[in-house]
Order: structure tokens, then C-alpha cells, then sequence
């Protein structure tokens, strides 16, 4: 398949577009920021329609991974954040429809969407039914982009898949994730002498559900292998098991043999735990997290970092 991947050069876009050039797909990148790819690369916008007009013809399937991404900074900017998140899904099912109009068949969509639709369940693990209430920004802007996909592929406009990641670590082809206000990142910063400490707010035994990002890529393309798909499927991704702040310190201290000082803060007001349920996606499509254990995704993240082989 011709497969056009937005948000190609971010931390999981590369991972994706990897894993899909590596299964033989002809795979098109789109991003704002120009850099070295595998695959052909081409820079632009999602706000700009005329853009990814040009970019979608000839494709027959679309990876969309290009948002903001942070919680956080989602409270400080939320009109941007609904801006981007969901004008930008919105121009690209506009896009994909004059495609789709061209080419005489709808085209299949994989949408990148996150744990953070859910809000803070009591209920653990998270299932797919769970009723989304997202408590952030950023958590509300994808389900309002997931919930325009779901009218679409309900007219039959478009074979859609959402995969909601919950939070994704590790690094692919020594490619880590750069943002630095993501635990990992942050306790390897503090392991490396680029931070001094690592701040946790309360004890550490908040639990959460981590990803490697080379698994979440193979949801991808698993996602694109469905046959003939019809209406809007939903799944989350997940390794399914629960890694508390302490392990995470632990693990890393472990990896690298190096200390990480920690600074214990108050305790936050944040859900005590957020767990993925997989069987959904392990059932449909076959998905198992095979290299989403602790010690790999430090690993691959450490090496990622300061530049070494595995």
C-alpha cells in the first residue's frame, strides 16, 4: 500500500514510519520540520487544507499522528491545542474524501489517539467501553477528533482504526523521545549528570501502563492489515501491566549503574493508577506487546540517549 504517515518525524512517527517501510509499504511522511527520514518526506501543515490535498492524492491508507501532545501544556494553550487536534483531523477526512472521490474507494485511516480520552476511571484496567471522560485539554481534543472519524466511517467515507496509546517509551533505531517532561526521559536526564534530580510528587507508587514504541508501530501496521475493515474500531495499546514511579528509579539505576538522586514532593491529586486492558486488540488483530518490559524500554531509551549501540 501507498500509506501517507503525518506527523512523521515526531518521537512515534518515525518509529512508524520504520516499521512500515521495513513491511514494504510505499510510505509518504508529511511534517512541519524537515529531517532525515527513510521514507519520502514532505513538510507542511496540517492547518493548511491545499497541503495535504497535494499529499494525500495517490495514497491508499493515512498513519495521523500529527497533534500536540502535552497535557500539561494543553491547559496553558487550550484553544490552540482544539485548534490543531481537531482542524487539523477535520481538513484531513477533507483531504481523504476528495481522494476517496478520485480514486473511487474510500481510504483507510489509523488514527493516533491516547489513553487520556478516559480521564481517570476508578474502574482498572481501562476497557474500550469505558464511557471516555477526558480531564484534560489535550485528552478532550482527541476524542473530539476520534468522535468526527466515528461519523465519518459510520457514511462508510472511510475504514477508520483508533489506537489509543497509553504512554509510550523505549527508542527505535536509536530514535528516543525527547520530551523531557515524561518520566523516563527525565530520570535517564538525571542518570546522565544533565539534571541533577528527578522531582516525584508523593511516594512514587503511582502506577502506570507503558508502551515501547516499536510495539505501538506494529499496532500500526497491524491495523493497516485488516481486511476490508467497516466502521470505526477502537483499541487500546498497552502492555497491560502496571510500572509504579519507584520502579521506573529503580530499574533505571539498575540499567545505567549510575545513581538518580530524587527530590520527594506533596503528593498530587492524579489517579492512583491507569492501566490499559489489551485483550481487544490482542483478540482482533493479533497485537502483543513483545518488548514493552521495564528493562528493555530503559534500555533502548539509555542507548538512544547517549548515543550508543545495542
Amino acid at each position: 500500500m501507498r500509506i501517507l504517515v503525518t506527523g512523521a518525524t515526531g518521537f512515534v512517527g518515525q518509529a512508524v514510519v520504520r516499521e512500515l517501510a521495513n513491511a514494504g509499504h510505499s510510505v509518504v511522511g508529511f511534517a512541519r520540520t524537515p529531517r532525515t527520514s527513510p521514507c519520502e518526506l514532505r513538510t507542511g501543515d496540517i492547518l493548511d487544507r491545499a497541503a495535504l490535498e497535494d499529499v494525500v492524492k495517490g495514497a491508499d491508507a493515512v498513519c495521523h499522528l500529527a497533534a500536540l501532545t502535552l497535557v500539561r501544556k494543553s491547559f496553558e494553550q487550550p484553544v490552540r491545542y482544539f485548534e490543531v487536534n481537531i482542524t487539523g483531523t477535520l481538513n484531513l477526512l477533507d483531504a481523504m474524501n476528495a481522494e476517496a472521490e478520485r480514486a473511487g474507494r474510500p481510504l483507510r485511516l489509523v488514527y493516533a489517539s491516547t489513553w487520556a480520552v478516559y480521564g481517570a476511571p476508578k474502574t482498572q484496567p481501562i476497557t474500550e467501553a469505558q464511557q471516555p471522560m477526558p480531564s484534560s485539554p489535550y485528552g478532550a481534543s482527541k476524542f473530539a477528533a476520534e468522535t468526527v472519524i466515528g461519523y465519518q466511517a459510520a457514511l462508510g467515507a472511510v475504514n477508520a482504526v483508533t489506537l489509543r496509546a497509553f504512554n509510550v517509551a523505549g527508542a527505535a533505531d536509536g530514535q528516543g523521545d525527547t520530551d523531557t517532561s515524561r518520566i523516563i526521559p527525565r530520570v535517564l536526564l538525571v542518570a546522565a549528570g544533565k539534571v541533577d534530580q528527578v522531582n516525584v510528587n508523593g511516594d512514587g507508587s503511582a502506577v502506570r501502563d507503558f508502551v515501547h514504541v516499536c510495539d505501538l508501530a506494529r499496532a500500526y501496521a497491524a491495523a493497516l492489515e485488516i481486511p476490508e475493515p467497516t466502521g470505526h474500531r477502537v483499541y487500546n495499546v498497552g502492555s497491560g501491566a502496571g510500572i509504579s514511579v519507584r520502579d521506573v528509579i529503580a530499574t533505571a539505576q539498575q540499567v545505567t549503574g549510575r545513581p538518580v538522586p530524587v527530590h520527594w514532593g506533596p503528593p498530587a491529586r492524579e489517579p492512583r493508577e491507569l492501566l490499559a486492558d489489551i485483550s481487544r486488540i490482542q483478540a482482533d488483530l493479533g497485537w502483543r506487546p513483545t518488548s514493552s518490559n521495564l528493562e528493555m524500554m530503559i534500555t533502548d531509551a539509555w542507548l538512544a540517549l547517549t548515543g550508543a549501540a545495542r
